[in-house]
């Protein structure tokens, strides 16, 4: 069985920083993403990235956010600088490959006040 679990999140002020870690099983050969969802909307695709350590990122936290990977360890990591309230969310990772994309953890909370 596949396994995505997130750890990390927590309260911080605008302008502070997080780093989320997920331990996510046999991720060495698969492409990876970050999502996050606010209450009562989707998931949104922030951050992916590829087997080959290629990143791309969503619009609004490109500059900001970093996502990276340890294929030795099976952990995938988000480090969010500068953070603003519309940040807040749930966060999950997830693999990207359409196969495996209907797994899902238990998400960390991340909330940033004003």
């Amino acid at each position: 069985q596949l396994q995505l679990v997130e750890s990390g999140g927590g309260l911080v002020q605008a302008g502070g920083s997080l780093r989320l870690s997920c331990a996510a099983s046999a991720i060495t050969a698969e492409p990876m993403d970050w999502h996050r969802r606010v209450p009562g909307k989707q998931r949104e695709l922030v951050a992916s990235i590829t087997s080959d350590g290629n990143t791309d990122y969503a619009a609004s936290v490109k500059g900001r956010f970093t996502i990276s990977r340890d294929n030795a360890k099976n952990m995938l990591y988000l480090q969010m600088n500068s953070l603003k309230p519309e940040d807040t969310a749930v966060y999950y990772c997830h693999y990207s490959r359409p196969v495996l994309s209907d797994y899902w953890g238990q998400g960390t909370q991340v909330a940033v006040s004003s």
